[in-house]
């Protein structure tokens, strides 16, 4: 009979070689033992003349999820000797075996380690067992010895680098004979990490952490069929390492939710008008087909033959496809170019959409504009006669740049009638009749028809709002004017002849049924916080939405219209989800000296002591977009929580969704009332929260929201660490070098420019106050970023170093405004966790090992 005994190395105590503050592996999980058979020899040698050892076993492959799926938990006192024999006993001091027979055993047993800082430790093993040890999947090194003691074993030692997040330890052993065998192992921090705190355990819940942001199976996109009857679901999934990627498109019956086909992964399907039937693109003989899936009977058909396009849509009636064709103004040669525009930098200006129709009856295909003007298609009336385009021109003699027009092509003489003409028009949809169309664009559209702010206010553009123009009567009526929320999209339900928006609503995006009969307002009662798209069919009181809230990832669901119930479909990212101890979100908001109510929310770190002091971060954006109740984010709050951070986040004046008045307080501001708020905010926080280390408060943001911490700097000494991501250093330059500069300054300094408000550009940029700043500042910055140009923190960087304060710059290369590439964002992260870990936690040593004084 096989034995397994685990000796323990007791904390305080020196046995057999191990340090004094040796932790002991107290708990182990164990997998059930797995009989191996050595290969029949059909030969004395292999193919590189070596001789079969049974140290080959080793290689046997066994799954690590048989020791995560075990319920087998091997206990010992700290100083006794664990005995573990083969058998069926279930209880805590015994293993299940396979019931056959084999030379030996192979087992797998596994424990966690989870640090609470960056430091360096070392993993003491010692077994008379041959055994490999994998960490975090990567095997790290292996004993290929049999001893009879443990006393004549050898220890296999592994040096340790551990970062504040969870690492798992497997030992797979090989037991050779039926002679007991035994197995000790502790872990001993290094020295200069002797505050270090290391957790072990065989707990399958563990803090987050970057990776889980980047990694796992995710829901990508989803679509309704018109009929309610069918939809597509698109996932991926990335592995850990980020090299390897399985994406998956599936085609389900909404009804039982049951797998109809599986498409592949490299097409884009849409749903053809009315009917349960696919249409995708691909490549063909010369040019593209376009290719039909009949979902019902799975019946594929080339429906159209090498037709040239870049983007296309069919009419409901399946007799023609409108064809967008992108031509381009031609380049200048040689090495020198003529910039045309300022939009031209960005290449935006020298392409246009040329307008086709496809006639699916005789199979000829002819323009329908013709000029330099670009156009684009907005919407195909249910009727098939009509057609919505929308032109936009550029005037950069007024902001904000451009005009927009809205067609109307009649789709069977090809006519073409303007409707209207207004600066700020963004989209047009038909109502299912025809006889109106939902607009969305500023409140300053129409000669400001639906503003609803102060004389003295102008208006947010990104706070956008919605019309119905009637075609007949010319009216039109502005049916967000009182609406709070910000409206982002939005559908004329052809099922129930209302609209659904999907519009910003403080930190959450939602869903608001409008009944244009009555002109009232429903909010649906859904169950995430943010909903990413919500689609009604057109013949079913059924639609479908995706959504996540601060404490998930995206979810897909299915809505009865009738009953106001929501179920739901799939949930990709549950079963690591469940792995992860998440912070609750509590909600905290503040009275601004103003009177104003600045709402906020916070998280509060793992295995919470409200009797101790905890650093806090506080991010914000300012930038006029909330800080919305997201999972998935680029500054997941959930990790810096995990970090053993309080976290504080907050909306404060010029976020959108609050009202025009409250996101119009953005314009011409750069900072003014907005930093005062973060700073009054943060302190009434610490003050109510006595948890709070006031002296170890740090500030994150980035775009807007890396000016907001610069120029917070500025304004006060309340920050003992601040990162600026992608920052605004100085104002005018980024409004003249940036390739958006002049087209959001248009909105965040409406009418204001270097030359007619030159304090505005001058007081409120934080360059000009460089010397104002004494809290240590990170840069972090893409070396390509064509929205805020790198020189943003160049400038603020060499201020900063001449003026001698404490200053960091770390650029990421190849990387444009947001840090995407996989490497680069999980490095990025760290650096930030590597920041506040220095400055409010006074534990340098990560930042020193990403960054060593050279």
């Amino acid at each position: 009979m096989k034995q397994l005994t685990l000796f323990v190395v007791c904390l305080c105590m020196s046995l057999n070689g191990f340090a004094q503050t040796a932790i002991p592996v107290l708990k182990v999980k164990a997998s059930p033992a797995i009989s191996v058979h050595k290969p029949i020899l059909l030969d004395s040698t292999d193919v590189n003349k070596k001789a079969f050892e049974d140290k080959k076993l080793l290689q046997t492959i066994v799954s690590a999820g048989e020791v995560r799926e075990s319920q087998t938990i091997l206990t010992a006192a700290a100083d006794s000797v664990l005995t573990l024999s083969n058998g069926t006993n279930t209880t805590s001091n015994h293993i299940l075996n396979n019931t056959s027979t084999g030379d030996y055993t192979v087992q797998l047993l596994a424990f966690n380690m989870d640090a609470d800082r960056y430091c360096e430790a070392k993993l003491d093993i010692s077994a008379t067992d041959m055994l490999e040890v994998y960490i975090n999947g990567k095997r790290e090194k292996a004993k290929e010895t049999v001893e009879d003691s443990l006393q004549k074993a050898k220890k296999l030692s592994i040096d340790l680098t551990l970062e504040p997040h969870r690492y798992e330890v497997i030992i797979k052993r090989l037991a050779t004979s039926d002679q007991p065998s035994e197995l000790k192992a502790a872990i001993t921090p290094d020295k200069k990490d002797s505050l270090a705190q290391i957790v072990l355990s065989t707990d399958s819940k563990r803090r987050i952490f970057i990776n889980d942001i980047l990694e796992g199976n995710r829901l990508t996109g989803a679509s309704l069929s018109p009929t309610g009857q069918y939809y597509v679901v698109n996932t991926k999934n990335l592995y850990p390492g980020g090299k390897n990627t399985v994406l998956a498109q599936e085609v389900r019956e909404l009804k039982t939710n049951k797998l109809i086909t599986r498409l592949p992964s490299d097409v884009n399907p849409r749903w053809m008008k009315g009917k349960n039937q696919l249409i995708y693109s691909r490549k063909g003989k010369t040019d593209k087909d376009l290719v039909l899936i009949d979902i019902p009977s799975l019946k594929e058909t080339v429906w159209v033959e090498d037709i040239p396009f870049d983007s296309y849509q069919v009419t409901p009636d399946a007799q023609s496809i409108l064809i967008s064709r992108r031509e381009e103004i031609p380049e200048d040669t040689g090495d020198l170019k003529r910039v045309l525009s300022p939009s031209d930098r960005s290449g935006a200006f020298r392409g246009r959409n040329a307008l086709y129709v496809y006639s699916l009856v005789d199979r000829t295909m002819q323009q329908i504009l013709f000029g330099r003007s670009s156009i684009y298609i907005v919407d195909i009336s249910r009727d098939s006669q009509k057609a919505l385009l929308l032109q936009r021109e550029e005037d950069y003699t007024k902001r904000p740049f451009s005009v927009e027009t809205i067609y109307e092509l009649d789709l069977k003489t090809l006519q073409l009638d303007s409707l209207l003409t207004d600066a700020f028009i963004k989209g047009a949809n038909y109502s299912p009749g025809r006889n109106e169309i939902l607009i969305t664009g500023a409140a300053a559209a129409f000669n400001k028809l639906g503003e609803n702010l102060p004389d003295e206010q102008i208006s947010n553009d990104y706070d956008a709002q919605a019309y119905i123009y009637n075609l007949q009567t010319k009216h039109i009526e502005p049916v967000t004017k009182d609406f709070n929320p910000s409206i982002e999209d939005a559908e004329w339900s052809a099922y129930d002849n209302k609209i659904y928006f999907k519009a910003e609503d403080k930190d959450c995006m939602r869903i608001y049924q409008y009944n244009p009969k009555t002109a009232v307002y429903t909010l649906l009662d859904l169950p995430e916080d943010l909903i990413k798209t919500f689609q009604v069919a057109d013949t079913q009181p059924v639609a479908l939405f995706q959504g996540e809230k601060a404490t998930n990832a995206y979810r897909l669901y299915s809505y009865d219209l009738n009953t106001k119930k929501s179920t739901l479909l799939d949930d990709p990212f549950a079963g690591q989800l469940d792995e992860l101890a998440l912070s609750p979100v509590e909600s905290w908001n503040f009275t601004a000296q103003d009177g104003s109510t600045i709402e906020g929310r916070y998280l509060l770190p793992p295995n919470f002591d409200p009797a101790k002091k905890y650093p806090m971060i506080v991010y914000y954006y300012g930038g006029t977009s909330p800080t919305a109740r997201t999972f998935e984010a680029s500054y997941p709050l959930q990790c810096y929580a995990a970090q053993g951070y309080v976290v504080y986040t907050l909306n404060p004046s010029g976020t959108t969704g609050y009202g025009q008045e409250f996101a119009a307080r953005h314009v011409n501001a750069w900072g003014k009332r907005t930093a005062g708020e973060i700073i009054e905010g943060t302190r009434k926080f610490a003050s109510e929260h006595p948890f709070v280390d006031t002296l170890k408060i740090g500030c994150i943001g980035a775009s807007y929201g890396g000016f907001m911490t610069q120029y917070l700097q500025t304004q006060t000494q309340l920050f003992a660490a601040a990162v600026s991501h992608a920052g605004i250093s100085a104002i005018s330059s980024y409004w003249g070098e940036g390739y958006w500069g002049v087209g959001y300054s248009g909105v965040a300094s409406a009418d204001s420019y270097p030359w007619n408000n030159p304090g505005l550009y001058v007081k409120q940029s934080p360059l000009f106050q460089a010397d104002k700043i004494n809290t240590p500042l990170l840069l972090l910055h893409g070396t390509v970023d064509t929205n805020v140009p790198i020189g943003e923190s160049i400038q603020m960087y060499n201020a900063l170093k001449v003026l001698g304060k404490n200053v960091e710059f770390v650029t990421v290369k190849d990387e444009n405004h947001g840090i995407t590439g996989y490497e680069h964002r999980i490095e990025w992260n760290k650096t930030i966790y590597a920041w506040f870990a220095k400055w409010l936690k006074e534990q340098p040593q990560w930042w020193e090992a990403l960054y060593p004084e050279r």
